[in-house]
């Protein structure tokens, strides 16, 4: 496993997999590495023999008053866990911020500003909550594509607007290249999705957490047990959160997996159920992917 931090150096390391035509495959990330990471990068592993992770805190995805000063930059603690894999990841890159961007930022927009990709959906659910991050996001992704160059590009499925946004931009901008391979989220034996902003809640906060588990159970057990309309579960799901006094719902919502628009109820086909609220001060979010039949 080889730490670089510099473009020439990344294209250096690169060149000989290149050369020899073996397949890459990559997994970006912000650092602050748990479980659900590394099955990400074990995942990858069984796509190509050369895998690369990235560690890089993006300052344009952070809006105002967001938690980019005190997001958590654990690199050491990272390489030790990247290190403990059966197969560790043959290249870690972790640039700053002027590897990425040709300039330096003191803090998170300063002088920067993403190309406009996202569109009316980088507008809805985590893009109300976020203006501006997933056109942020897909900046940077698009530029850590074009350093790395893989064949494959894996992503959690905890993040599904992002999954969603970076599958469409890769199809209008990038030929279909790399491959987006879609990673189960993993989860703690309670259901809750791992995330990054887990360690920020307290202990009574991180019990309540899991009621967004089961306001999306409860939604899916309404429809696919009860025969309930969409609209109808969702309310039943809204009621489980609303229910829980310390949790602050955001969104519940039923989209069409493969336009990510709100469902009608006499929609059939693949459903994704996303969900998001601040528990403990902590903003959370999950999914939960099914089918609606007739």
């Amino acid at each position: 496993m080889l730490l670089v931090h510099t473009r020439a150096e990344l294209e250096s390391v690169l060149a000989e997999a290149k050369a020899e035509q073996q397949k890459i495959a990559f997994v970006p990330t912000m650092g602050a590495l748990h479980e659900g990471h590394l099955s990400l990068v074990e995942t990858a592993d069984q796509l190509a023999p050369v895998v690369v992770v990235s560690i890089f805190v993006n300052p344009l995805q952070f809006g105002a008053g967001e938690d980019f000063d005190r997001y958590p930059r654990t690199l050491d603690a990272d390489l030790a866990k990247l290190g403990e894999l059966d197969n560790p990841p043959a290249i870690v890159f972790a640039p700053d911020v002027e590897t990425i961007y040709g300039q330096a930022v003191a803090s998170t927009q300063e002088t920067l500003s993403p190309k406009p990709r996202a569109g009316a959906i980088g507008a809805t659910f985590e893009g109300i909550a976020r203006p501006g991050h997933f056109d942020g996001m897909l900046e940077v992704v698009s530029r850590l594509f074009d350093l790395v160059q893989p064949d494959f590009a894996v992503f959690g499925a905890k993040d599904a607007q992002q999954v969603h946004l970076v599958r469409r931009m890769i199809q209008r901008e990038r030929a279909g290249l790399p491959q987006l391979v879609e990673a189960e989220t993993v989860r703690e034996d309670d259901g809750l999705a791992l995330s990054s902003r887990n360690r920020f809640l307290s202990g009574e906060a991180r019990e309540v957490a899991t009621v967004l588990v089961d306001a999306m159970i409860e939604v899916v057990a309404a429809i696919e047990e009860d025969g309930a309309s969409p609209s109808a579960a969702m309310t039943a799901g809204r009621q489980v959160i609303e229910a829980e006094p310390s949790a602050k719902l955001e969104y519940l919502a039923l989209v069409d997996k493969s336009t990510f628009a709100p469902i009608a109820d006499d929609f059939v086909g693949e459903a994704q159920l996303i969900v998001a609220a601040i528990i403990g001060g902590v903003r959370l979010i999950d999914n939960l992917t099914f089918e609606i039949g007739e």
